[in-house]
């Protein structure tokens, strides 16, 4: 059994958000991304069959998805979507998100 402490890695820099890779095996990858207030990680897809998940560990921010869509994101919130279904993440606050792709990229 793995275990990590996020608090112990969480770490957020001015030119940029900072990722950590917090697993990583054949059946999925798991990545904790750290967001200062008004950075983002841009509206992207993947070109492969598979499901990710977005966890909203603190702060607050919005989903990006297709088309312009902007959905709300707060401490708590997990968006769900197919990997090749366009995503992304803008913090509004500090912003720490734990993000799940299965199988791994």
């Amino acid at each position: 059994m793995q275990h990590t402490s996020l608090t112990g890695v969480r770490a957020y820099r001015d030119q940029g958000f900072h990722k950590y890779l917090v697993h990583e095996s054949e059946n999925f990858k798991i990545l904790n991304f750290n967001f200062r207030a008004g950075q983002e990680l841009p509206i992207h897809s993947h070109d492969l069959d598979g499901e990710l998940s977005i966890l909203v560990l603190d702060g607050r921010g919005e989903f990006l998805g297709e088309g312009g869509t902007v959905l709300p994101a707060e401490t708590g919130d997990v968006l769900i979507s197919e990997i090749r279904e366009p995503h992304g993440v803008r913090a509004i606050t500090d912003m720490s998100v734990l993000v799940t792709i299965a199988p791994p990229i």
